[in-house]
């Protein structure tokens, strides 16, 4: 079928070329030029409208992003008027201004785009630009998610758990999350694991909740691989999979996840999944501890290490992810390009009662205090600008989505 439209579509540009067949008058070349089109439509689809604006933004032409979405946004176009806001709140090709990047999200908030509702509920949320105003920060995220806005189902979803501004209402929240999780945002899928897993708001349901847990995970959610990995070392709800639980652990600890580097170092500690290596677990520990995170059960287990090898693991620490100079051993890598394959998730007939309360004692020794300070002067890794505070567990948030069910509010930046 696609070579017989491919042939008409050339037969039809030779006779609309030939003199032969030459139309007189501009009807017959209207015809000639209709038909054609319509066959391109029928191969290629219909064309769609190019937005110059957008494109110059995706290029990095900012100010031309702004010259073309200016005239546009002035006769109300919602599209461009965001596109304004986000120029103005990020300082891209102009200065920072959030004053009017609330503006111009105002604008197109009122002519009906979700996106910069969203967005000026998070400048409303935080007095960004703003006056500090919770209660219209939550009017704005109802109306987003009204609209279809999967990060504002998810910030919404939050403050009905919260019932903060809005009615406390767990069993909306669950069906926000999960409206938010099947647009595959990490953070929800997380979330409404988890909700799965406890039967928060929702029935009981430990293999979907593993299930969309491990999609957060594989998306690099760093606590999602956490718990997934948790999930395959107990066995409890999948199946027991100790070289996966290493794996994911290893994954979280390379991203910088405190939990992950301590459990990790844990493993090669005991050498349990993977070679004993005594002096990496001491590196990871001196990671982890950097972000406040002490163990006095990982103590105990690198006792033995000798104090040459101790010193080696804290200057691998301090270069990390680098290498110390003239280190002739380099620190082992990842393949960072084929993630874990998650496993099949077949219903078990029973699910464990207890298993949340052996996830919380496999994690009581080791979550990060809140209120010690790190013990190095170094600062962790920080998210991607548009990130926001990241807490100790709980999913971190992302640009466009902000918060978790760990952190009772949901935040933006």
């Amino acid at each position: 079928m696609r070579t017989r439209l491919l042939g008409a579509l050339f037969a039809t540009l030779l006779l609309a070329a030939a003199p032969g067949h030459a139309q007189d008058g501009t009807n017959g070349a209207t015809t000639d030029a209709t038909n054609a089109q319509g066959i391109s439509n029928e191969i290629f689809g219909p064309r769609m409208p190019v937005d110059m604006a957008y494109g110059a933004f995706q290029r990095g032409y900012y100010l031309t992003a702004l010259e073309r979405a200016l005239p546009r946004a002035e006769q109300g176009d919602a599209n461009a008027q965001t596109l304004i806001a986000v120029l103005y709140a990020e300082g891209l090709g102009v200065e920072q201004n959030f004053e009017r990047a609330a503006g111009w999200y105002s604008l197109a908030a009122r002519n009906g785009d979700p996106l910069a509702m969203f967005e000026l509920a998070l400048l409303y949320q935080q007095g960004t630009g703003v006056e500090t105003d919770r209660q219209r920060a939550a009017e704005l995220f109802i109306q987003a998610a009204e609209a279809g806005n999967p990060e504002a189902k998810y910030n919404l979803a939050l403050l009905h758990i919260e019932g903060a501004y809005v009615e406390p209402n767990i069993q909306r929240a669950a069906q926000l999350m999960g409206e938010a999780a099947e647009a595959e945002l990490p953070e929800a899928q997380y979330d409404y694991g988890v909700m799965l897993i406890e039967g928060a708001g929702i029935a009981p349901d430990a293999i979907a909740g593993a299930r969309y847990v491990a999609m957060a995970a594989d998306q690099g959610l760093t606590e999602a691989q956490v718990e997934y990995a948790t999930l395959l070392y107990l066995g409890s709800v999948v199946s027991r999979d100790l070289a996966g639980a290493v794996e994911w652990y290893s994954r979280a600890a390379e991203a910088g996840n405190a939990v992950a580097q301590n459990r990790y170092a844990k493993l090669l500690a005991v050498g349990e999944g993977v070679d004993l290596d005594l002096e990496t677990a001491a590196m990871w520990r001196s990671l982890a501890r950097r972000q406040g995170l002490v163990d006095e059960t990982l103590d105990r287990l690198l006792v033995s290490l000798s104090p040459e090898g101790l010193s080696r693991a804290e200057e691998r620490a301090r270069y990390w992810p680098g290498l110390p100079p003239g280190s002739a051993e380099p620190t082992p890598e990842l393949d960072t390009a084929a993630p874990p394959a998650l496993p099949d998730f077949p219903d078990p007939p029973e699910v464990p009662d207890d298993l949340r309360r052996a996830l919380d004692a496999l994690s009581a020794d080791d979550e990060p205090p809140a209120t010690e300070a790190p013990e190095s002067d170094e600062t962790p890794a920080e998210p991607e600008p548009r990130g926001a505070d990241q807490p100790a567990a709980g999913p971190a948030p992302i640009p466009a989505q902000r918060g978790s069910l760990s952190g009772a509010t949901p935040n933006g930046s």
